[in-house]
Protein backbone atom coordinates (compact mmCIF):
# COMPACT_ATOMS: atom_id res chain seq x y z
CA UNK A 1 0.00 0.00 0.00
CA UNK A 2 3.09 2.80 0.77
CA UNK A 3 4.45 1.29 -2.66
CA UNK A 4 1.51 2.16 -4.26
CA UNK A 5 0.86 5.66 -2.41
CA UNK A 6 4.42 6.86 -2.83
CA UNK A 7 3.87 5.87 -7.10
CA UNK A 8 0.56 8.11 -7.28
CA UNK A 9 2.52 10.86 -4.98
CA UNK A 10 5.53 10.64 -7.54
CA UNK A 11 3.10 10.86 -10.46
CA UNK A 12 1.21 13.84 -8.82
CA UNK A 13 4.27 15.67 -8.63
CA UNK A 14 5.35 15.18 -12.08
CA UNK A 15 2.07 15.89 -13.65
CA UNK A 16 1.97 19.08 -11.77
CA UNK A 17 3.07 22.22 -13.56
CA UNK A 18 5.49 24.33 -10.93
CA UNK A 19 5.97 26.80 -13.39
CA UNK A 20 3.80 28.15 -16.18
CA UNK A 21 3.69 30.66 -19.02
CA UNK A 22 1.84 31.53 -22.27
CA UNK A 23 3.16 30.84 -25.24
CA UNK A 24 1.79 31.53 -29.52
CA UNK A 25 0.02 28.43 -29.10
CA UNK A 26 -0.96 28.33 -25.29
CA UNK A 27 -0.60 28.16 -21.70
CA UNK A 28 2.33 25.91 -21.15
CA UNK A 29 2.99 23.51 -18.33
CA UNK A 30 6.35 22.96 -16.90
CA UNK A 31 7.21 20.60 -14.59
CA UNK A 32 10.55 19.17 -13.12
CA UNK A 33 10.87 15.83 -13.24
CA UNK A 34 14.52 15.21 -11.27
CA UNK A 35 17.29 17.78 -10.56
CA UNK A 36 20.97 17.15 -8.90
CA UNK A 37 22.05 16.00 -12.54
CA UNK A 38 26.19 16.76 -12.86
CA UNK A 39 26.26 18.65 -16.16
CA UNK A 40 23.70 16.15 -18.10
CA UNK A 41 23.91 15.37 -21.69
CA UNK A 42 21.59 13.02 -23.12
CA UNK A 43 18.06 11.25 -22.66
CA UNK A 44 16.98 8.18 -24.12
CA UNK A 45 13.72 6.82 -23.25
CA UNK A 46 13.22 2.61 -22.72
CA UNK A 47 10.22 0.90 -23.96
CA UNK A 48 7.23 -0.42 -21.84
CA UNK A 49 7.32 2.51 -19.12
CA UNK A 50 11.17 1.37 -18.10
CA UNK A 51 11.83 4.75 -17.78
CA UNK A 52 14.95 6.63 -19.32
CA UNK A 53 18.64 6.82 -19.62
CA UNK A 54 20.76 10.23 -18.61
CA UNK A 55 24.73 10.49 -19.53
CA UNK A 56 26.36 13.00 -17.33
CA UNK A 57 29.29 14.51 -19.14
CA UNK A 58 31.85 13.63 -16.18
CA UNK A 59 31.39 9.86 -17.45
CA UNK A 60 28.04 8.65 -15.45
CA UNK A 61 25.05 6.75 -17.26
CA UNK A 62 22.28 6.97 -14.89
CA UNK A 63 18.86 4.94 -14.98
CA UNK A 64 15.93 7.14 -14.30
CA UNK A 65 12.73 5.04 -13.20
CA UNK A 66 8.87 5.66 -14.38
CA UNK A 67 8.29 7.17 -10.76
CA UNK A 68 11.10 9.19 -10.90
CA UNK A 69 13.86 8.10 -8.92
CA UNK A 70 17.44 8.36 -10.05
CA UNK A 71 19.85 5.77 -9.44
CA UNK A 72 23.63 5.07 -9.25
CA UNK A 73 25.99 5.22 -11.75
CA UNK A 74 25.81 2.23 -14.16
CA UNK A 75 28.48 -0.22 -14.09
CA UNK A 76 30.13 -1.40 -17.14
CA UNK A 77 30.54 2.59 -19.26
CA UNK A 78 34.29 3.73 -20.74
CA UNK A 79 36.22 5.90 -19.53
CA UNK A 80 35.95 9.47 -20.53
CA UNK A 81 38.40 12.34 -21.76
CA UNK A 82 36.09 14.79 -19.26
CA UNK A 83 37.78 17.68 -20.14
CA UNK A 84 36.23 21.26 -21.72
CA UNK A 85 33.71 20.18 -24.10
CA UNK A 86 34.28 16.33 -23.88
CA UNK A 87 33.40 13.74 -21.71
CA UNK A 88 30.11 11.28 -21.74
CA UNK A 89 28.04 12.59 -24.53
CA UNK A 90 25.18 11.32 -26.22
CA UNK A 91 23.27 7.91 -25.67
CA UNK A 92 21.16 6.10 -27.88
CA UNK A 93 18.95 2.47 -28.26
CA UNK A 94 19.14 -0.03 -30.46
CA UNK A 95 16.40 0.25 -33.04
CA UNK A 96 15.72 -3.29 -32.12
CA UNK A 97 15.98 -2.75 -28.18
CA UNK A 98 13.48 -4.46 -27.14
CA UNK A 99 15.70 -8.34 -28.71
CA UNK A 100 19.14 -7.03 -28.01
CA UNK A 101 19.18 -4.56 -25.54
CA UNK A 102 22.40 -2.49 -27.13
CA UNK A 103 22.42 0.66 -25.34
CA UNK A 104 24.61 3.11 -27.67
CA UNK A 105 27.01 5.68 -26.21
CA UNK A 106 29.01 8.37 -27.97
CA UNK A 107 32.13 10.06 -25.90
CA UNK A 108 35.35 11.59 -26.01
CA UNK A 109 38.11 9.36 -26.17
CA UNK A 110 41.49 10.71 -24.92
CA UNK A 111 44.85 9.29 -27.03
CA UNK A 112 47.58 7.01 -25.82
CA UNK A 113 49.27 10.94 -24.45
CA UNK A 114 46.10 12.03 -22.77
CA UNK A 115 46.61 15.44 -23.85
CA UNK A 116 44.23 15.11 -27.26
CA UNK A 117 40.95 12.82 -27.48
CA UNK A 118 38.41 12.32 -30.47
CA UNK A 119 35.04 10.96 -30.66
CA UNK A 120 34.36 7.21 -30.10
CA UNK A 121 31.09 5.38 -30.53
CA UNK A 122 30.32 1.51 -28.71
CA UNK A 123 28.04 -0.39 -27.62
CA UNK A 124 26.97 -2.52 -24.62
CA UNK A 125 23.83 -4.58 -23.33
CA UNK A 126 21.71 -3.26 -20.33
CA UNK A 127 21.31 -5.70 -17.80
CA UNK A 128 17.97 -5.97 -16.82
CA UNK A 129 18.07 -4.83 -13.14
CA UNK A 130 19.18 -1.67 -15.21
CA UNK A 131 22.65 -1.95 -13.13
CA UNK A 132 25.57 -1.97 -15.88
CA UNK A 133 25.83 -1.86 -19.72
CA UNK A 134 27.79 -5.53 -20.03
CA UNK A 135 30.21 -6.18 -23.31
CA UNK A 136 31.13 -3.01 -23.87
CA UNK A 137 32.70 -2.83 -27.26
CA UNK A 138 34.08 0.63 -29.13
CA UNK A 139 32.77 0.44 -32.47
CA UNK A 140 33.84 3.72 -34.52
CA UNK A 141 36.72 6.03 -33.47
CA UNK A 142 37.73 9.79 -34.87
CA UNK A 143 40.74 9.33 -36.18
CA UNK A 144 42.91 11.48 -36.23
CA UNK A 145 42.49 12.64 -32.24
CA UNK A 146 42.98 16.67 -32.30
CA UNK A 147 41.05 17.94 -30.10
CA UNK A 148 41.99 19.63 -26.78
CA UNK A 149 38.76 19.79 -25.41
CA UNK A 150 36.34 21.22 -27.64
CA UNK A 151 34.39 20.65 -30.84
CA UNK A 152 33.49 16.90 -30.42
CA UNK A 153 29.61 17.06 -32.19
CA UNK A 154 28.81 13.39 -31.03
CA UNK A 155 24.97 12.94 -31.65
CA UNK A 156 23.71 9.52 -32.74
CA UNK A 157 20.83 9.28 -34.67
CA UNK A 158 19.18 5.73 -36.43
CA UNK A 159 17.44 6.50 -39.39
CA UNK A 160 14.34 4.82 -40.88
CA UNK A 161 16.50 1.71 -42.77
CA UNK A 162 18.46 1.33 -39.22
CA UNK A 163 21.94 2.52 -40.45
CA UNK A 164 23.43 4.69 -37.38
CA UNK A 165 24.34 8.34 -38.54
CA UNK A 166 27.68 10.10 -35.71
CA UNK A 167 27.72 13.56 -36.59
CA UNK A 168 31.58 14.64 -35.76
CA UNK A 169 33.00 17.93 -34.98
CA UNK A 170 36.37 19.33 -36.38
CA UNK A 171 37.82 20.08 -33.12
CA UNK A 172 38.20 23.21 -33.59
CA UNK A 173 41.03 22.64 -36.27
CA UNK A 174 39.10 24.75 -39.17
CA UNK A 175 40.77 23.38 -41.96
CA UNK A 176 40.07 19.79 -41.15
CA UNK A 177 36.60 19.88 -42.13
CA UNK A 178 37.40 19.81 -45.98
CA UNK A 179 39.95 16.90 -45.43
CA UNK A 180 38.37 14.14 -46.86
CA UNK A 181 41.12 11.42 -45.12
CA UNK A 182 40.33 12.63 -41.87
CA UNK A 183 36.74 12.36 -39.99
CA UNK A 184 36.96 15.49 -38.39
CA UNK A 185 33.85 17.77 -39.76
CA UNK A 186 31.89 15.07 -40.84
CA UNK A 187 28.81 13.05 -40.65
CA UNK A 188 29.40 9.69 -40.77
CA UNK A 189 27.02 6.58 -41.48
CA UNK A 190 27.64 3.00 -40.34
CA UNK A 191 26.02 -0.01 -40.06
CA UNK A 192 24.67 -1.06 -36.35
CA UNK A 193 27.83 -3.17 -35.43
CA UNK A 194 30.15 0.08 -37.06
CA UNK A 195 31.27 -1.23 -40.48
CA UNK A 196 30.64 0.49 -43.16
CA UNK A 197 28.00 0.25 -45.49
CA UNK A 198 28.67 -0.53 -48.96
CA UNK A 199 26.64 2.00 -50.70
CA UNK A 200 28.22 5.25 -48.65
CA UNK A 201 29.51 7.59 -51.31
CA UNK A 202 33.50 7.28 -50.57
CA UNK A 203 33.66 3.48 -50.14
CA UNK A 204 36.20 2.54 -53.01
CA UNK A 205 37.85 5.72 -53.34
CA UNK A 206 41.97 6.29 -52.46
CA UNK A 207 42.43 8.21 -49.85
CA UNK A 208 39.06 8.96 -48.59
CA UNK A 209 37.52 7.96 -45.31
CA UNK A 210 34.57 5.48 -46.24
CA UNK A 211 32.76 6.45 -43.11
CA UNK A 212 32.07 9.69 -44.37
CA UNK A 213 28.12 10.77 -45.47
CA UNK A 214 28.61 14.39 -45.59
CA UNK A 215 31.34 16.88 -44.72
CA UNK A 216 32.22 20.86 -44.15
CA UNK A 217 30.77 20.68 -40.67
CA UNK A 218 31.79 22.33 -38.34
CA UNK A 219 30.18 21.40 -34.09
CA UNK A 220 26.97 19.57 -35.14
CA UNK A 221 24.85 18.80 -32.03
CA UNK A 222 21.91 17.89 -33.17
CA UNK A 223 21.13 15.16 -35.05
CA UNK A 224 17.53 13.44 -35.40
CA UNK A 225 15.60 11.55 -38.51
CA UNK A 226 12.83 13.56 -39.40
CA UNK A 227 9.55 11.03 -39.34
CA UNK A 228 7.70 12.94 -42.30
CA UNK A 229 10.12 12.51 -44.51
CA UNK A 230 12.16 9.98 -43.26
CA UNK A 231 15.40 11.81 -43.56
CA UNK A 232 17.86 12.34 -41.45
CA UNK A 233 18.31 16.43 -40.13
CA UNK A 234 21.14 17.82 -38.63
CA UNK A 235 22.27 21.29 -36.98
CA UNK A 236 25.56 22.88 -36.01
CA UNK A 237 27.24 25.49 -34.02
CA UNK A 238 28.23 28.51 -36.19
CA UNK A 239 31.30 30.61 -34.78
CA UNK A 240 30.05 33.95 -34.03
CA UNK A 241 27.11 34.21 -35.96
CA UNK A 242 26.00 31.56 -38.99
CA UNK A 243 24.34 28.25 -36.65
CA UNK A 244 22.44 26.08 -38.97
CA UNK A 245 20.34 23.57 -39.85
CA UNK A 246 20.97 21.03 -42.61
CA UNK A 247 19.63 18.63 -44.63
CA UNK A 248 22.77 16.50 -45.34
CA UNK A 249 22.70 14.91 -48.64
CA UNK A 250 25.24 11.63 -49.35
CA UNK A 251 28.70 12.85 -50.34
CA UNK A 252 27.89 16.17 -50.24
CA UNK A 253 30.05 19.56 -48.63
CA UNK A 254 28.64 21.71 -46.41
CA UNK A 255 31.03 24.79 -46.46
CA UNK A 256 33.09 25.07 -43.13
CA UNK A 257 35.53 27.07 -43.18
CA UNK A 258 34.88 27.98 -46.67
CA UNK A 259 31.41 29.25 -46.33
CA UNK A 260 30.20 29.95 -43.38
CA UNK A 261 27.71 33.45 -42.15
CA UNK A 262 29.86 34.19 -38.88
CA UNK A 263 33.11 35.53 -37.98
CA UNK A 264 36.17 34.59 -35.27
CA UNK A 265 35.08 35.09 -31.40
CA UNK A 266 37.64 37.82 -31.96
CA UNK A 267 34.82 39.89 -34.84
CA UNK A 268 37.57 39.06 -37.44
CA UNK A 269 36.64 37.26 -40.54
CA UNK A 270 37.29 33.75 -40.41
CA UNK A 271 40.91 33.17 -42.45
CA UNK A 272 39.34 30.42 -44.89
CA UNK A 273 36.07 31.63 -45.70
CA UNK A 274 35.19 32.96 -49.18
CA UNK A 275 31.49 34.57 -48.50
CA UNK A 276 28.59 32.73 -47.19
CA UNK A 277 27.56 31.14 -50.32
CA UNK A 278 30.68 29.22 -51.99
CA UNK A 279 30.33 27.05 -55.39
CA UNK A 280 31.01 23.80 -54.65
CA UNK A 281 29.18 23.59 -51.49
CA UNK A 282 25.52 23.37 -50.06
CA UNK A 283 23.91 26.52 -48.76
CA UNK A 284 22.20 26.02 -45.40
CA UNK A 285 18.49 24.74 -45.23
CA UNK A 286 18.51 27.63 -42.19
CA UNK A 287 20.71 29.87 -40.77
CA UNK A 288 20.67 32.12 -37.45
CA UNK A 289 22.81 35.41 -38.41
CA UNK A 290 23.16 35.57 -34.56
CA UNK A 291 24.23 32.38 -33.24
CA UNK A 292 21.42 31.11 -30.29
CA UNK A 293 24.49 27.77 -30.06
CA UNK A 294 22.19 24.73 -30.91
CA UNK A 295 22.23 21.91 -28.77
CA UNK A 296 19.86 18.69 -29.08
CA UNK A 297 16.71 18.68 -31.63
CA UNK A 298 13.41 16.73 -31.35
CA UNK A 299 10.37 16.71 -34.21
CA UNK A 300 7.16 16.62 -32.49
CA UNK A 301 4.39 14.07 -34.21
CA UNK A 302 2.91 13.47 -31.20
CA UNK A 303 -1.13 12.94 -30.76
CA UNK A 304 -1.39 15.02 -26.96
CA UNK A 305 -0.89 18.54 -28.70
CA UNK A 306 -2.20 19.11 -32.10
CA UNK A 307 -0.62 22.20 -31.90
CA UNK A 308 2.87 21.46 -31.76
CA UNK A 309 2.59 18.99 -34.77
CA UNK A 310 4.97 19.62 -37.95
CA UNK A 311 7.28 21.64 -35.17
CA UNK A 312 11.15 21.32 -35.14
CA UNK A 313 12.52 22.08 -31.37
CA UNK A 314 15.46 23.05 -30.66
CA UNK A 315 17.75 23.69 -27.22
CA UNK A 316 19.66 26.87 -27.33
CA UNK A 317 22.54 27.23 -24.79
CA UNK A 318 24.02 30.48 -25.00
CA UNK A 319 20.58 32.19 -25.61
CA UNK A 320 19.19 30.07 -22.85
CA UNK A 321 16.04 29.39 -24.23
CA UNK A 322 13.86 26.54 -26.31
CA UNK A 323 12.99 27.44 -30.00
CA UNK A 324 10.10 26.46 -31.91
CA UNK A 325 10.39 26.12 -35.86
CA UNK A 326 7.41 25.75 -37.62
CA UNK A 327 7.60 23.45 -40.04
CA UNK A 328 5.73 23.45 -43.74
CA UNK A 329 7.17 20.19 -45.33
CA UNK A 330 10.85 20.93 -45.19
CA UNK A 331 10.28 24.64 -44.98
CA UNK A 332 10.93 26.85 -41.58
CA UNK A 333 8.27 29.56 -41.62
CA UNK A 334 8.53 30.53 -38.46
CA UNK A 335 10.28 30.42 -35.24
CA UNK A 336 9.07 31.05 -31.77
CA UNK A 337 11.39 31.38 -28.35
CA UNK A 338 9.94 29.43 -25.02
CA UNK A 339 11.03 29.51 -21.38
CA UNK A 340 13.42 32.41 -21.96
CA UNK A 341 14.58 34.50 -18.78
CA UNK A 342 15.17 31.12 -17.11
CA UNK A 343 18.64 30.97 -17.37
CA UNK A 344 18.78 27.32 -18.24
CA UNK A 345 21.32 25.96 -20.65
CA UNK A 346 18.92 23.67 -23.14
CA UNK A 347 21.57 20.70 -23.91
CA UNK A 348 19.23 18.25 -25.09
CA UNK A 349 15.26 17.76 -26.32
CA UNK A 350 13.57 14.73 -26.76
CA UNK A 351 10.07 13.82 -27.25
CA UNK A 352 8.90 11.59 -24.78
CA UNK A 353 6.55 8.32 -25.27
CA UNK A 354 3.69 10.35 -23.43
CA UNK A 355 3.97 13.17 -26.17
CA UNK A 356 5.41 15.97 -23.70
CA UNK A 357 8.91 17.45 -24.40
CA UNK A 358 11.88 16.68 -22.07
CA UNK A 359 15.03 18.67 -21.89
CA UNK A 360 18.16 18.66 -19.98
CA UNK A 361 19.47 21.68 -18.47
CA UNK A 362 23.34 22.26 -18.77
CA UNK A 363 24.56 22.99 -15.23
CA UNK A 364 26.57 21.52 -12.34
CA UNK A 365 23.13 20.89 -10.91
CA UNK A 366 21.51 20.31 -14.08
CA UNK A 367 17.97 19.43 -14.34
CA UNK A 368 15.44 17.29 -16.36
CA UNK A 369 12.35 18.79 -17.16
CA UNK A 370 8.93 18.36 -18.74
CA UNK A 371 7.28 20.66 -20.87
CA UNK A 372 3.68 20.46 -22.49
CA UNK A 373 0.37 22.62 -23.29
CA UNK A 374 -2.16 23.07 -20.73
CA UNK A 375 -4.60 20.93 -21.51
Amino acid sequence: MKRLLASLLASALLAAPALAERSELGELQLSEVVGGLQHPWALAFLPGGQGSLITERPGRLRWLDGQGNLGPALAGVPVVFARGQGGLLDVALSPSFAADRLVYLSYAEADESGDKAGTAVGRGRLKEDMSALEGFQVIFRQQPKLSEGIHFGSRLAFDSQGFLFVSLGENNQRATAQDLDKLQGKLVRLNPDGSVPTDNPFVGRAGVRAEIWSYGHRNPQGLALNPLSGRIWLHEHGPRGGDEINIPKKGRNYGWPLATHGVNYSFLPIPEARGERVAGTEPPHHVWEKSPALSGMAFYDAERFPAWRQSLFVGALADQALIRLQLDGDKVVHEERLLQGRGWRIRDVRLGPDGFLYLLTDAPDGKLLRLGLLE
